[in-house]
């Protein structure tokens, strides 16, 4: 097995076709069915299941394909590493950054910064929910993240940075009165929500909340997209629950009503979240310093933590 083989099979499954990974590789199918052949024959599995609509991994398949991805992923830094070794870092770096966050606004001052100190590391940017986001980074896909902090995963560790609590976020024409700038987790329990999908990790929080306190959840759409919550919001069509810096950030200029959840209160945390089997290149540690001094940073300035 060599990496040429490793790297003809990711383009096949991520092609879904033979012919497909054939043009994109500038290589004769027969030859590239040859090496796959090869690839079954050294590893005694089958690897691909073909049909008419093109090819799918079998279950050894998708094992290979995650190997493959990191094995490729290693050789590459390192041989970006021994490039630029004794030299200032460089390369690519890619940071992945929760939906829904206050993290999301972070953006320009990631880009500005890294360029200042590094011009010659160039910062991914993407935003991607948690589950993905895990496997992810454990693939070799993505460097880091910044995330709600959803618990153990094997194959990533997580470095939390930020503990909040959540507040409702809700437009003022709701007629909420909350002189102390608080609201219960009851009576945010009578009010319509819009929330992220099951798989966000505040989701999971909002819904763990309501379960242990016995109330019902009244769900009325998950949204993934910040401008089209605003306009939900500012049409009074039910409220979002938040991190108070989440809430800031992503709604500055906006007159909602930001409200405290207790009895009981709900917490969240932002953290980072980085792969446990690998040290990272060192343009990407670099980045890692750099979002570490940004979020304690913002933080201190803003909430005096």
């Amino acid at each position: 097995m060599d990496t040429r083989k490793l790297a003809y099979f990711v383009q096949i499954v991520d092609s879904g076709s033979i012919t497909k990974a054939a043009a994109a590789l500038h290589v004769a199918q027969p030859a590239l069915s040859q090496q796959v052949s090869s690839l079954e024959n050294d590893l005694k599995q089958r690897l691909l299941i073909r049909s008419k609509k093109g090819v799918e991994p079998t279950a050894a398949g998708h094992t290979l394909y995650r190997h493959a991805q990191m094995i490729l992923r290693q050789v590459e830094q390192a041989r970006q590493d021994v490039e630029t070794s004794g030299a200032t870092p460089s390369g690519r770096v890619s940071v992945a950054i929760a939906p829904y966050s206050m993290a999301s606004s972070l953006a320009p001052q990631i880009i500005s910064e890294v360029n200042r100190r590094y011009p010659d590391v160039v910062v991914h940017l993407t935003e991607i929910y948690g589950g993905v986001l895990s496997e992810a980074i454990k693939n070799g896909r993505l460097d880091m993240a910044l995330i709600y902090e959803p618990g153990p995963i094997r194959g990533v560790q997580f470095t939390t940075m930020i503990v909040e609590d959540l507040y409702l976020v809700i437009s003022p024409e709701a007629g909420i009165k909350a002189a102390d700038g608080e609201i219960s987790l009851r009576d945010v329990a009578g009010l319509g929500l819009f929330l992220p999908e099951k798989i966000h990790t505040l989701r999971q929080i909002v819904e763990r909340g309501f379960d242990e306190s016995n109330l019902r959840l009244r769900l009325m759409g998950e949204v993934e997209s910040v401008p089209s919550l605003a306009r939900l919001l500012r049409a009074n069509l039910g409220a979002a629950i938040l991190p108070r810096s989440a809430a800031d950030a992503l709604f500055h200029e906006e007159d909602f009503q930001v409200l405290r959840i207790t009895g009981p209160a709900l917490q969240s945390k932002i953290a980072l979240c980085t792969p446990d089997h690998e040290p990272l290149s060192e343009a990407a540690s670099a980045v890692l310093i750099i979002l570490k001094e940004m979020l304690q940073n913002m933080m201190s300035q803003k909430y005096g933590q």
